[in-house]
């Protein structure tokens, strides 16, 4: 992927922000396929330039796909039964509630790991899904929660879902 940054700075100091400017620019720089994609972003094609009807054409198809992906994998997780997800808006991941046992969670503390740290390892293990434990984002105590994209590919997203939902189904009888 390509990865790029811009920063702001709204009622600072001009000497405070020359010094904020020259740390970042040593620190921070991005290749040239980054600096074009936030050059775009900051200032994409106006009506009436060459590549603006070939830009907005591209900009409307990927906002779509992933508008698509994210309602797919938000009614994907609430189809699972003891996995709960809100509305999937602004980000492009989903953050399920995820319903673990006492038995899972006495098993996560025998190997010295949060109940969601368990239940994200062994998913990735059986099926090669790859998410994030929720417990390093300060959920609410006794929950569990794993963090999860929706960039792949819509056929690969379905396939995932379909994974997730019977690795589920047998993490809850493994550790019923």
């Amino acid at each position: 992927g390509r990865r790029g940054g811009y920063m702001e700075l709204c009622g600072i100091d001009h000497k405070v922000q020359a010094e904020i400017f020259k740390l970042s620019s040593a620190n921070l720089c991005s290749n040239l396929n980054g600096q074009i994609m936030i050059d775009l972003m900051v200032r994409p094609p106006l009506q009436g330039d060459a590549s603006y009807d070939s830009f907005t054409a591209e900009y409307d198809a990927i906002y779509q796909a992933l508008k698509r992906k994210s309602q797919m994998v938000y009614a994907a997780l609430n189809a699972v039964e003891g996995v709960s997800c809100q509305p999937l808006e602004g980000a492009m991941y989903a953050f399920p509630k995820i319903e673990i046992s006492e038995k899972a969670c006495g098993a996560a503390t025998a190997k010295g790991m949060k109940p969601d740290t368990l239940y994200a390892l062994e998913l990735l293990e059986h099926t090669g899904i790859c998410t994030v434990p929720g417990s390093g984002f300060g959920q609410k105590e006794g929950t569990w929660h794993v963090r999860l994209t929706f960039l792949p590919e819509e056929t690969q997203l379905i396939k995932a879902m379909d994974d997730f939902q019977k690795f589920h189904v047998g993490f809850t009888k493994r550790y019923a």
